[in-house]
């Protein structure tokens, strides 16, 4: 049946939030159809939509991201609709919205049409044994309740990641304050031997394609054939606004064949303690007294020399870096961490959804 016989729509007009002086402590949050979802929280106490009782499906018109909502809120902008099931005598909502979960997003680049009026409400979705509604109702349930049980499972890992990346930040900044701490100080050109005269960068159209990781100042930036450094090394970025951003880490650690251009520091430390304890000290503190240029800021090798780091002995350092070490593991490892449960249990979530709600039409019925 077409989206728009099974259901309806509202406006958000109604619910839109007057202030944007959000704040923790209040009650209401505001929400948003794209990937932000809870902008933050209102203590406006009307024009509040009671999704608590009378649960909803936010669609965002511009990017078709659409999101289950079943508590009360308020809304950010006009330009997503409120969906409803026309009768829940025979529509599930909730069995709607795991549907159109399996549709692809139809935004393009550039795009700025309202996809729901347009597009989305003449898209048909399949209702089973539409000629029994009692019928169709428990099949739609049954489909319902095991996504929403795959559903569940991935949100318990989610909020256990949560805690645990919490609890990670509570005891690494515990583990690396050393403020007023019977500990000796010294100078990250002290500790490590500088490689950066060994870095030669290489344009884009002069690379050699091939398997040897290409490193810039966030990372992985090309693979190529031939490398320049073969050992364990670590990385901190000489440029770029993610030094003052940090939305990611400024100091990472490689292994093996690597070729690393201008845009990266290269640093080579005796041990694995070492390497790992000044890796993790660098990405928690504020750089910013050692960084030019506001701009294009840069870390030069000057500079980078001078900062100061407090310097345990190697056996607290190895200590340290053991605890941060199954942490970083917990909350951040694609291999064998919490990251890697939640986007199995994802995949696992989406292969059956296709499976259930894919139906046989014409003469496979």
């Amino acid at each position: 049946m077409p989206l728009g016989e099974v259901t309806q729509y509202e406006q958000p007009t109604n619910y839109l939030v007057e202030s944007s002086n959000y704040s923790d402590e209040f009650a209401t949050p505001v929400l948003t159809a794209g990937k932000t979802f809870v902008l933050g929280y209102t203590d406006e106490m009307h024009g509040i939509y009671p999704a608590q009782s009378s649960p909803t499906i936010i669609f965002d018109d511009f990017t078709t991201a659409n999101k289950w909502v079943d508590f009360d809120f308020k809304a950010k902008s006009s330009a997503m609709k409120m969906i409803k099931s026309r009768d829940e005598g025979r529509f599930s909502l909730k069995y709607v919205y795991h549907w159109l979960n399996t549709l692809p997003s139809e935004q393009t680049d550039g795009d700025h049409k309202r996809h729901w009026i347009s597009n989305f409400c003449n898209k048909t979705i399949p209702i089973p044994c539409p000629e029994n509604p009692q019928k169709s109702l428990v099949i739609q349930a049954e489909i319902v309740r095991i996504l929403d049980a795959f559903t569940a499972l991935t949100a318990e890992l989610t909020a256990e990641l949560t805690a645990r990346k919490t609890q990670y930040n509570h005891y690494r900044n515990q583990l690396l304050s050393f403020e007023g701490g019977d500990v000796e100080w010294k100078t990250l050109g002290e500790v490590a031997e500088n490689l950066d005269s060994r870095r030669v960068p290489i344009t884009s159209g002069l690379r050699q394609p091939g398997n040897i990781p290409y490193y810039g100042a966030s990372g992985v930036v090309d693979y190529v054939k031939d490398f320049i450094f073969d050992g364990d090394f670590l990385l901190i970025s000489e440029d770029g606004a993610n030094l003052l951003a940090r939305s990611t880490p400024i100091a990472f650690s490689v292994s093996g064949k690597s070729w690393v251009n201008n845009h990266a520091h290269v640093l080579k430390f005796d041990t694995y303690a070492e390497r790992k304890f000044v890796e993790y000290y660098l990405n928690n503190i504020d750089l910013t007294p050692y960084i030019s240029g506001a701009a294009q800021p840069k870390l030069n090798q000057k500079n980078l020399n001078s900062i100061r780091l407090p310097w345990p002995a190697l056996a607290e350092q190895a200590r340290i870096v053991s605890i941060l070490d199954k942490f970083d593991t917990i909350t951040a490892s694609l291999t064998t961490g919490l990251p890697r449960e939640i986007a199995l249990r994802q995949k696992q979530y989406e292969y059956y959804r296709n499976l259930l709600l894919s139906f046989p039409k014409g003469d496979q019925a």
